[in-house]
């Protein structure tokens, strides 16, 4: 990969450098015959043609009195921020240590990216690129957290640890933590960001069946990019499968576009979403599962509401047409599907189609599990038509939303040509051999 001259990007790359090249040699993985994968913690892409920046980022973590310079250097060029990049490195490349100072703007542009997942705890932690890019958001680390506490677990053993988010959100649970990490550079930032025990190993060498609880966020990463293949997670998803069956409790964090044939008897599956976007599939072992009220195999859970949705709730198999409001799902609802559990949450939930997300409903209800619209008029779709309502109605701006029609949202708008002060929300939905275009504005609160 060839760097650009950005200096903020030169910096990044620099950082992964000083962490990989210079601290104690990798642990050799095991050979079993899985894709190979690179770890959570800097890729070697980035580190290619960047000069050695001396190692002085493990130097500094070695002591209290070199993570307190490195603190300092790293709030200095974040006080820079309002320089332009190359002004911001030089000025302090001027104040410091060359290699210190790289360190200093890679962390401090990694922090600032940081701030989405973490908020104010980013100013606090360490990152690299990748770990940062697979750590898991506050809240949702939090509410695993908390079913671990809830199970009254008082340990447990984070395999695939990373930089330590999901670690630290087991300590703010009251959990005593351990974690495991291959990568030499990745474990010396877990450990400065938790202040908890990190063994640099695989995780398949860790002794996980003498732990109380095991928690596995396996890497999603290859040469080649994000991966959406279990065969292709490291450690395996053969192994991730051998923890979640063994009896004891576990849970597995995987990619939300899980394959529900992929998950074994007995394993409960849980969906997360955050803010409308589903991050996350949690895997839980049958001891997690067994410690819940009621039975449950699939579960839908939207933060930072917290509502939650299960297998084990009331369902409507009803399908009508299209009535007064209309709701569309929670993408963590549609991907547990538990979309008829959310019908029977409406006043009069139906289906609009059985092969399609979309429900009807007679009243309108306060729910984070499903966004709900007024309907204001339902026509057949067609182009020129649906271009005269939405100009009769003075309409400029418009959502389109589709659910069982191929049409481009984006093309569609261009032929419809909006114009006008008021907004409008078009839901597309093919319901049996009819196109439908239904007009609506979103129902608030």
């Amino acid at each position: 990969m060839e760097m650009s001259g950005d200096p903020a990007l030169a910096a990044v790359a620099g950082v992964s450098l000083a962490l990989t090249s210079t601290l104690a040699p990798r642990v050799p993985t095991l050979n079993t015959g899985r894709v190979p994968t690179r770890p959570k913690a800097c890729g070697q892409e980035l580190v290619r043609g960047v000069g050695d920046t001396g190692g002085v980022l493990p130097n500094f973590l070695s002591t209290a009195a070199g993570r307190g310079e490195l603190w300092r250097a790293i709030e200095l060029a974040e006080s820079l921020g309002e320089l332009d990049p190359i002004r911001r490195a030089a000025a302090l490349r001027r104040s410091l240590d060359p290699g210190l100072a790289t360190v200093a703007l890679a962390q401090a542009a990694l922090r600032a990216r940081a701030r989405a997942k973490f908020g104010a705890l980013a100013g606090l932690l360490l990152f690299t690129p990748d770990g940062l890019e697979q750590a898991t958001r506050v809240e949702i680390a939090d509410h695993r957290a908390a079913r671990y506490a809830g199970a009254g677990l008082s340990s447990v053993l984070d395999l695939c640890c990373g930089i330590g988010a999901d670690v630290l959100a087991f300590q703010r649970a009251g959990l005593a933590v351990t974690g495991v990490e291959r990568d030499p550079g990745t474990a010396a930032i877990a450990a400065a960001n938790a202040d908890a025990p990190i063994v640099t190993s695989n995780a398949e060498d860790a002794d996980w069946r003498a732990a109380e609880s095991v928690f596995l966020d396996p890497a999603r990463r290859t040469d080649r990019g994000r991966t959406f293949d279990p065969r292709a997670y490291s450690p395996s998803f053969d192994f991730v499968l051998d923890v979640l069956t063994s009896g004891g409790y576990a849970a597995a964090k995987l990619a939300p576009g899980l394959d529900h044939r992929l998950i074994p008897a007995g394993v409960e599956a849980e969906w997360v979403s955050f803010a409308g976007g589903v991050k996350e599939a949690v895997l839980w072992s049958a001891a997690f599962r067994a410690a819940t009220a009621r039975d449950v195999s699939y579960r839908a859970t939207v933060l930072p509401s917290g509502e939650h949705l299960t297998d084990a709730d009331p369902s409507s198999p009803a399908i009508g047409p299209v009535g007064a409001y209309l709701y569309e799902p929670d993408g963590a609802v549609i991907r547990a599907g538990l979309v008829q559990q959310v019908s029977a949450l409406l006043p009069g939930g139906r289906r609009i189609d059985e092969h399609l997300a979309y429900l009807s409903a007679d009243a309108p209800v306060s729910t984070a599990l499903a966004r709900g619209y007024r309907v204001l008029d339902v026509l057949p779709y067609s182009v020129k038509p649906l271009r005269a309502e939405l100009r009769r109605r003075q309409v400029g701006i418009v959502e389109i939303k589709k659910r069982g029609v191929d049409i481009d949202p984006a093309a569609l708008r261009r032929e419809l040509k909006p114009q006008g002060p008021n907004s409008i929300t078009v839901l597309l939905a093919r319901v049996g051999e009819s196109r439908l275009a239904v007009l609506a504005e979103p129902v608030q609160g």
